[in-house]
């Protein structure tokens, strides 16, 4: 992740740092939980002040202008960044969904077989609920189901 940037998670983590496990290490011990924890803390704070700086842009940019051309590209510039705002603040409720999982000792393993989703995975996706294996079936079945 370090060098190629997840999708969903932009510019999420300019300081971060890989998790490197020790040799017999426990899947999700502390110091793992707390490395995803602060990689999930630092992740909603960006997309919360990002949030903010928005708020900001379209308060301190809205003008009436007179022409229809110009208006019309301010309100789809508004538009633009109203949604993909949207899909952050689905994003951050999906955080916070995970950071309670953390909570309640749910987090690191599939929601659908149990076993390990994996640190190298969580690091890519930490709001991932599914392994690798029960992710792509998943996505196999639901190309086949044409949703």
């Amino acid at each position: 992740m370090s060098a190629q940037k997840n999708a969903d998670t932009g510019n999420l983590l300019k300081s971060y740092t890989p998790y490197q496990e020790k040799d017999g290490e426990e899947y999700m011990n502390e110091q793992q939980i707390a490395h995803f924890t602060g990689i999930l803390q630092n992740w909603k704070q960006e997309l919360m002040e990002e949030v903010d700086r928005t708020v900001n842009h379209m308060q301190d940019e809205a003008a009436n202008f007179p022409d229809p051309a110009d208006r019309a590209s301010q309100e789809e510039e508004f538009s633009l960044e109203l949604r993909t705002r949207d899909r952050e603040r689905k994003l951050i409720k999906k955080i916070n969904d995970t950071l309670s999982r953390i909570e309640e000792d749910d987090y690191g393993y599939c929601d659908s077989c149990g076993v390990e989703i994996g640190i190298r995975r969580l690091e890519a996706r930490p709001t991932a609920t599914l392994c690798i294996d029960c992710k792509t079936l998943a996505e196999i079945k639901e190309r086949q189901l044409g949703n």
